[in-house]
């Protein structure tokens, strides 16, 4: 099975974690997003990946290496003018055989079980499959009695449902995608389903799924990953006997930490350092910073 993620998107929500890192790199309890989907599509088979990226691309290429530390093949695709998310799968055409493949976007988690879904989809008539579920602040999917989306609005409404961010398509579908130009797939999915053709739904029902679009919920996602321990602590973390850890915190890897250092409710990415005597509450500390003063609900 092949997958593409997309990750060319400039994380405008997720700013200023985004200013220096793509949000793709963005870590999640000490592990980047991007790597947590490689790990994910992995278990369900796929073999070769694809990823777009255009943001900070370099940093992208370098951490994913060609897939060799993570045991599959992965081409990264630049975009030197962002495509959007129907233009950046048409530029992958090239990769795809004559079997469906799966796109995920980079800023998910998720526990859906993705051969289910795409089993479904090889039962079916249809060029693309959306995987959907019912999450109220996303629901604006109307599906029929036959399971066929009849229409996706802007809109938020009773009796609708809401895309996980995970599509299976068959390779027809990228005849459909203008070529060479920004595009968004939901357009391309309107005109298909306007012309009679059929794009279905795979709806989920008790999974765990998390879009991590917003600093909000960065911030829960890493108390998700935390599940019953309260600390996570990164690789050479150095703390000293008298630091105080409280609630719940995420510290990333050759973090030192001085003396009677408070830490809570606080996510610590790599490489930081903390001074004696800080306190750092409801805050994030991006990698390679030192704190020299308290930090009370603050993004460092």
């Amino acid at each position: 099975m092949k997958a593409m993620i997309l990750a060319a998107g400039l994380g405008t929500r997720l700013r200023p974690l985004t200013a220096n890192r793509p949000k793709a790199l963005i870590p999640v309890a000490n592990k980047p997003i991007i790597g947590r989907s490689i790990d994910y599509l992995k278990g369900h088979g796929v073999k070769k990946l694809v990823v777009n990226a255009h943001h900070l691309y370099q940093q992208i290429v370098d951490y994913l290496g060609g897939g060799k530390a993570f045991g599959l093949k992965i081409d990264v695709r630049v975009e030197s003018e962002i495509l959007g998310t129907g233009g950046g799968i048409k530029n992958t055409a090239d990769f795809w055989d004559d079997k469906p493949f799966l796109v995920i976007n980079s800023d998910i988690l998720t526990n859906i079980n993705l051969e289910h879904a795409y089993a479904y989809h090889r039962k079916s008539a249809s060029l693309a499959t959306l995987i959907l579920h019912d999450c109220k602040p996303f629901n604006q999917i109307e599906v029929d009695s036959n399971g066929d989306i009849i229409h996706i609005s802007k809109e938020r409404g009773k009796g609708k449902l809401a895309f996980t961010g995970i599509h299976i398509m068959e390779p027809e579908i990228l005849s459909h995608i203008p070529d060479g130009r920004f595009s968004d797939i939901i357009d391309c999915y309107l005109k298909l389903i306007q012309s009679g053709k059929s794009i279905t739904a795979y709806v989920s029902e008790g999974n765990y799924w998390r879009d991590i679009g917003s600093v909000d919920s960065y911030i829960k996602a890493n108390q998700d990953l935390l599940e019953d321990k309260p600390f996570l602590m990164g690789q050479e973390c150095h703390m000293e006997s008298s630091v105080k850890l409280e609630q719940w915190a995420v510290v990333g890897k050759k973090t030192y930490i001085e003396n009677d250092v408070e830490i809570k409710r606080s996510i610590l990415w790599d490489n930081v350092k903390v001074k004696e005597g800080i306190k750092i509450i409801d805050s994030i500390v991006t990698s390679f910073r030192e704190v020299d003063r308290d930090l009370i609900g603050e993004i460092y």
